[in-house]
């Protein structure tokens, strides 16, 4: 099986799905996005990182697990109720 590595924790397997690269589960077809099939951790930004965030209530820490394995795939910041950030993999 060769797969194409398009960050550190995904790859575009043979059947053109984006996968996790720990565990090759399948998160969804190349060229659209992943981030809705795998598992979301939300948690509030205050205080997280110090100082810089004590101001920062309504800012959330995304966190996207595989449901495979369990492996921490990607993070994003965002604000309660924003579309999660885009990610579309063409290769």
């Amino acid at each position: 099986m060769s797969a194409t590595r398009i960050s550190a924790t995904l790859v575009v397997n043979d059947d053109r799905a984006i996968a996790c690269m720990a565990c090759g589960y399948a998160l969804g077809p190349a060229g659209e996005p992943w981030k809705a099939a795998a598992r979301l951790d939300e948690q509030p930004m205050q205080g997280a990182g110090g100082a810089p965030y004590s101001n920062a209530e309504r800012v959330l820490l995304r966190r996207f697990f595989c449901p495979g394995c369990g492996a921490l795939l990607d993070t994003e910041s965002a604000l309660a109720g924003d579309p999660f950030l885009t990610d579309i993999v063409r290769v």
